[in-house]
């Protein structure tokens, strides 16, 4: 496609823009540092021609090649990641001249509902693979511009930050004696996003107006849930690639207030936890911060489930806290051990008709997932018990896979017992869970030959991981 894209005049610089950063700016300039070839050399951006290297074809190009890498599914036009390469091709004039003219009009996002641990929904809004392709090149520019104003203590939907550095940095900060905690709940964060709030923020920064009012049309483009258009007067559509930057945009404000405060936080997108030396500051921190964000952000606080608590009580990003010879370390939270338990259960059921291979291969992805994510935690004893809970269960599994007596009897001899008791307990009347738990299917089914097979072990994938 890059070479097939108009090329768009610009006064920015002939050189296609590997990389950019943005460095100091100087009044009325938007500066960045462009990397050509080997040579580092300043780009500046006067107030009028932003969407200019928004459209530039090296730009437009990343941005078509992100969203084909990421594939997901169409939005209200059904045009796929796979189609998208060839409408390009041929709309790709018209598409540009559109958007620089201001005649451009986003499609409404499709409406998805994603289930939630509590058994509710999160809406989700898909926009077409078209407009995905220019709200990442919006991104694109948008992102080194606003990394710099972002506070060091926001990690979520960052370049080279990760839930993991935030739980870091929390530890940091419980050490230092900061051992009370308000843990904000934002309450539908973002479908309560107020519009002119978040232009007028973005009008700060951007002093290209045609960016701004692109910007404002992906706000306001509306949602279609079941045929039927609903628009868009608030919120910020979770799915675009543009959503999480305008986030961190929004909840940049609440970050530069506590920030001046000089409060000690920890922010993950709107997972946000204030840390304090006493319970009493602490409570005082949650009334005050919950009245700046209601007041001067117009966002919702759910006051309920905004606690103040001893941080070895809170649960932040799945993981708890406790101090250890005066220093703070990771645990896993009951609730996600809970989580984790649920959904072995659930692939480990005993009415799935999977077969063997599909079993290994659905624990294996999801275990492998789940411990690369927790791996910060100590658990070795949590995973020790919940290894011999998984292995009766894959027992009970295969114990019920074999369904006849003979078969039973059969693979029992094979597995090494004497005849006399392989026809004994191919023969028995107890219900699967309990003949699991017995000695004999231990025996047959011990760890070692259940680890042959395939079947996974988290005690030693947690040793694994801890060796690197």
């Amino acid at each position: 496609m890059k070479e097939r894209m108009q090329k768009i005049p610009t006064s920015i610089d002939s050189h296609p823009q590997k990389d950019s950063t943005e460095c100091e700016s100087y009044e009325g300039v938007q500066t960045f540092m462009d990397m050509t070839e080997n040579n580092l050399k300043e780009v500046q951006f006067e107030r009028g021609n932003l969407l200019e290297y928004i459209l530039s074809p090296y730009n437009l190009n990343r941005a078509y090649l992100q969203v084909k890498r990421n594939h997901g599914s169409g939005g209200v036009d059904g045009l796929s990641t796979e189609q998208l390469g060839d409408y390009l091709r041929e709309h790709k004039d018209e598409l540009v001249e559109s958007l620089k003219t201001g005649r451009y009009r986003p499609n409404p996002v499709r409406r998805v509902e994603i289930p939630k641990d509590n058994g509710k929904t999160r809406p989700l809004g898909i926009p077409t693979v078209v407009d995905r392709v220019i709200q990442q090149a919006i991104s694109q520019i948008l992102s080194p511009i606003y990394e710099r104003q972002f506070s060091d203590n926001s990690f979520g939907f960052r370049p080279h930050r990760s839930c993991h550095k935030a739980l870091r940095r929390a530890q940091e900060y419980i050490t230092q004696g900061y051992k009370y905690c308000v843990c904000l709940d934002l309450e539908r964060f973002f479908d309560m996003v107020n519009h002119s709030i978040l232009i007028r923020i973005l009008s700060l920064t951007i002093r290209d107006g045609r960016v701004i009012s692109l910007i404002h049309k992906y706000l306001t483009a509306g949602v279609m849930v079941k045929r039927g258009y609903e628009e868009s007067v608030e919120g910020v559509p979770q799915g675009g690639p543009l959503s999480p930057l305008l986030a961190n945009i929004m909840l940049n404000e609440l970050d530069k207030e506590l920030a001046r405060r000089r409060h000690k936080f920890v922010r993950y997108a709107d997972d946000c936890m204030i840390l304090c030396r006493s319970k009493r500051a602490a409570e005082r921190v949650r009334e005050s911060i919950a009245t700046f964000i209601e007041s001067r952000l117009h966002l919702k606080v759910n006051r309920d489930k905004t606690e103040v608590s001893y941080v070895g009580r809170a649960k932040y990003l799945g993981y708890s806290f406790y101090m250890m010879n005066g220093k703070c370390r990771l645990r896993l939270h009951p609730k996600s051990v809970a989580k984790m338990k649920a959904k072995l259960k659930e692939l480990t059921s005993r009415s799935n008709g999977w077969g063997y291979a599909r079993l290994k291969d659905k624990l294996n992805q999801f275990i492998k997932g789940w411990m690369n994510y927790f791996k910060l935690a100590d658990m070795r004893s949590i995973l020790q018990t919940t290894d011999e809970w998984l292995r009766r269960r894959i027992r009970s599994y295969v114990w019920k896979s074999w369904k006849k007596v003979g078969t039973k009897f059969k693979n029992l001899m094979k597995c090494g017992i004497d005849k006399w008791r392989a026809w004994q307990w191919a023969n028995t009347r107890g219900g699967y869970w309990n003949t699991a738990g017995s000695p004999i299917l231990c025996r047959a089914m011990n760890n070692e030959r259940l680890k042959l097979q395939g079947y996974p072990c988290l005690v030693d994938l947690y040793i694994k991981l801890h060796q690197h």
